[in-house]
């Protein structure tokens, strides 16, 4: 199921979705914000009572389609923001990865699901 859209192009597609409705004016960063926030509480509802595993979301079409459509939510509206505050998205991810590896290196937290400060000094 990949595509040959480049992320560049689905913020264009994004940002030209905006524009022809006139909707720039309503996202401010902090509606924007707001919006991920909204939309990422609809994406955890989609399971909100249940804990499926990957294989029983893929058997099971209608959670495949609520999953997938608020995901979509919560991209659209991140892509959304970074091209509101000129930034690039898989620069900032990899500098956020960069980070991340810091905090929590191999040999300390591998299998691990604690927070780094459970073995900071």
């Amino acid at each position: 199921m990949a595509s040959s859209d480049t992320l560049e192009d689905t913020i264009h597609l994004i940002d030209t979705f905006t524009k022809e409705r006139d909707w720039e004016q309503f996202h401010s960063v902090k509606n924007l914000m707001s919006s991920v926030s909204i939309e990422a509480s609809e994406l955890n509802e989609t399971i909100q009572w249940d804990n499926p595993t990957p294989e029983q979301v893929k058997k099971n079409p209608e959670l495949m389609t609520a999953i997938s459509d608020e995901l979509a939510d919560v991209m659209v509206y991140c892509l959304r923001l970074c091209s509101v505050l000129g930034l690039e998205p898989i620069e900032v991810m990899n500098k956020k990865i960069v980070k991340n590896r810091l905090k929590y290196p191999v040999s300390k937290s591998k299998g691990s699901s604690e927070k780094y400060t459970s073995y900071e000094i």
